[in-house]
């Protein structure tokens, strides 16, 4: 299948490691010219150089908190102008710190809505202007959208409004350009290894245990990978569904089985 991303132009946040990485990556493997940011200058050099390396793409890669709006606007703004403007936006960010409601207070919750959800604004509003008609943006939230997690009470609050967000502004902003979210589960990044970690403090257990209990909650039975991810993730932002638009995608293995 052609999907179309030759030629094209991407800015992905949060995208040294993880599930950005792994977005970045395949679009670059695609042909798109590709735009990453990080706060680890050393780690997100790196992660610019593994893709030039690969896929001898155009690779511009900017240390800068998601968190800081103002960072933000500035570098797809200069990614912008480096292409002449831009084809396809990726908001991302680390997941907010686990913990129940009686863990957190007003400036945990401050934090985590610049992280998740201001985040998110700042990247939407930014890009909105520099999108070629035809773009897309995919926003990247979680199962806890659909299902809360109780240890993960800020990750709830907050990706849920990303995912109202991002079906709003697929209604806004249509026909001219679509917007989907992506709902991972159980993928094996840092991010969830450190959740795990933190579920098996918390219940006195090993971090083995847990992965096994989580894994057997899996239709397919295992955790994903982050490249299966980005497939998915590479395929809504591409021409090839080029008719889908206000969609919620899941890549979790069928671990969430509400019927909608």
């Amino acid at each position: 299948m052609d999907l179309g991303l030759v030629g094209k132009r991407a800015v992905v946040a949060a995208s040294s490691g993880g599930l950005g990485y792994a977005i970045a990556l395949e679009l670059a493997r695609e042909g798109a010219s590709v735009a990453i940011c990080a706060r680890d200058a050393a780690r997100l050099t790196e992660a610019a150089d593994a893709i030039r390396a690969e896929t001898r793409a155009d690779v511009v890669e900017t240390p800068l908190d998601v968190a800081d709006a103002d960072a933000v606007a500035a570098w797809i703004e200069d990614a912008a102008r480096r292409w002449g403007g831009l084809d396809l936006g990726v908001p991302n960010a680390g997941g907010p710190p686990p913990g129940v409601f009686g863990d957190t207070g007003p400036e945990d919750w401050d934090a985590a809505y610049r992280l998740t959800l201001r985040s998110a604004l700042s990247f939407a509003r930014t890009i909105r202007p520099h999108l070629a008609s035809g773009g897309s943006l995919l926003f990247m939230t979680s199962v806890s959208v659909r299902e809360p997690i109780r240890t993960l009470f800020l990750s709830t609050v907050f990706r849920s409004s990303v995912a109202a967000m991002a079906k709003a502004l697929a209604d806004e902003w249509a026909p001219d350009i679509r917007v989907n979210h992506l709902i991972p589960g159980r993928i094996a990044t840092e991010r969830v290894a450190a959740l795990d970690a933190d579920t098996a403090a918390r219940r006195g257990i090993t971090v083995a245990e847990v992965q096994a209990a989580n894994a057997a909650q899996i239709p397919l039975g295992r955790y994903g990978t982050a490249g299966e991810y980005a497939n998915a993730a590479v395929f809504l932002l591409s021409d090839a569904a080029a008719y889908i638009t206000g969609a919620s995608l899941q890549v979790d293995g069928g671990v969430l089985r509400e019927i909608r």
